[in-house]
């Protein structure tokens, strides 16, 4: 989830990946032997995980990248600039700054997709414009600052395996005073949430089978379907409160030290009687076209707190000049990050305006820093409950 310093390239450089990382970012392996393509890809070898089949699903993702194009192509600050683009996958990021008139795209992933990236990019003549480099942020050389940094960095629950270490990492190594990142912010939320459908699928099911009392399947059944978060799409139906923000994220100043746990106290009144049946997480990116003067570059001041009250302070864009914003929220059309469930083995029955309150904390694990340990404490009617859970 939070890369350290030295080893935060996004595709992690550990043997194996994930399920998730390998249909999220497409890190399927080519065949090829890299020195074929030394002539027109700048390679940095490294150990490379195997390919699988799931690598395939990557190629169906591209729906989100929509709002990606709309800000790169009807803004004037890409014409004529420098622009990194950090895990740049099959590189279509990197094309849409090289049509919209960047000087020069930096296009960088470490798994051997960057092969066919380079090879797409051939294919749309812009080879004197796109330069693919083959390898880790960490290990590339770029030898001039760079007015712009993209990258589509965002993990599931925008913070689980994602490539944020590598934005940072290319920042404070090329990104000029005064430069350009998009997304320029993130946030994350949390809301308590209800869904009768989900547990009774899961767990009622087994109270009574073709007749047959299997009931003493029930805790079983409660530990397989609810001990690890949950990445599914809910609705808004199912959100009992306004929600809260875990994290706010400005991508000219968070470092890498901060992510490593992140921690949020939350209190939350029951907009109706419901079961509770766990906590959903979401995020929205914005990607504002304004560079940040060079006097504030790297501040350290937040806005967090005016984001605090509840998720309707989320900023839409009302009018071209302003802030373009990605959601995930269960109330906005689905992406495939979907939305994150943390979800209870029992349901606490709520009442209408009924407390729920407690803190969460995300930190990487030290079993594998590849995991996400979270860790949730909460109260409610007079009771407290511990939910630990690791996403995997």
């Amino acid at each position: 989830m939070f890369p350290q310093e030295n080893h935060s390239n996004g595709y992690q450089h550990q043997q194996g990946y994930s399920h998730r990382e390998r249909v999220r970012r497409g890190t399927c392996r080519s065949r090829a032997s890299t020195s074929s393509h030394s002539h027109s890809v700048r390679v940095y070898d490294q150990p490379r995980p195997p390919c699988t089949d799931f690598d395939v699903a990557y190629f169906h993702s591209y729906a989100h990248l929509g709002i990606h194009q709309e800000m790169i192509k009807h803004q004037s600050f890409i014409a004529g600039k420098v622009v990194v683009d950090v895990g740049c996958g099959t590189g279509i990021l990197s094309i849409f700054c090289a049509q919209a008139g960047a000087k020069r795209v930096y296009a960088i992933d470490a798994s051997d997709i960057a092969l066919q990236a380079n090879e797409v990019v051939k294919a749309n003549n812009l080879s004197d414009v796109v330069v693919v480099l083959h390898g880790r942020v960490e290990d590339v050389e770029i030898n001039e600052e760079v007015d712009v940094i993209i990258s589509e960095w965002m993990g599931y629950m925008l913070l689980y395996e994602s490539m944020l270490g590598s934005v940072i990492n290319a920042r404070d190594r090329w990104l000029k005073p005064g430069g350009l990142i998009l997304p320029s912010s993130s946030t994350l939320y949390m809301a308590p949430v209800t869904h009768t459908d989900r547990y009774s699928d899961s767990v009622d099911f087994w109270r009574n089978v073709y007749g047959i009392d299997m009931s003493a399947m029930v805790s079983l059944a409660k530990q397989c379907a609810f001990e690890e978060p949950s990445v599914e799409t809910i609705t808004g139906e199912n959100v009992l409160t306004w929600p809260h923000v875990v994290k706010y994220i400005d991508s000219y100043s968070v470092t890498i030290q901060e992510l490593e746990s992140v921690t949020a106290k939350f209190k939350f009144n029951s907009m109706m009687r419901a079961p509770l049946h766990g906590f959903a997480f979401w995020f929205d990116v914005e990607f504002n076209g304004h560079a940040i003067p060079s006097t504030n570059y790297h501040s350290t001041t937040s806005f967090v707190d005016n984001h605090q009250m509840n998720g309707s302070q989320r900023k839409r864009r009302t009018n071209p000049n302003e802030a373009l914003v990605l959601s995930t929220a269960p109330e906005d059309p689905p992406t495939h990050w979907q939305q994150t469930l943390i979800y209870f083995y029992d349901p606490i029955e709520l009442e209408q305006d009924q407390l729920i309150e407690g803190l969460v904390t995300l930190s990487q694990s030290k079993e594998n820093a590849r995991f996400m340990n979270i860790h949730l404490e909460y109260t409610s009617g007079g009771r407290s409950y511990v939910k630990e859970s690791v996403m995997r």
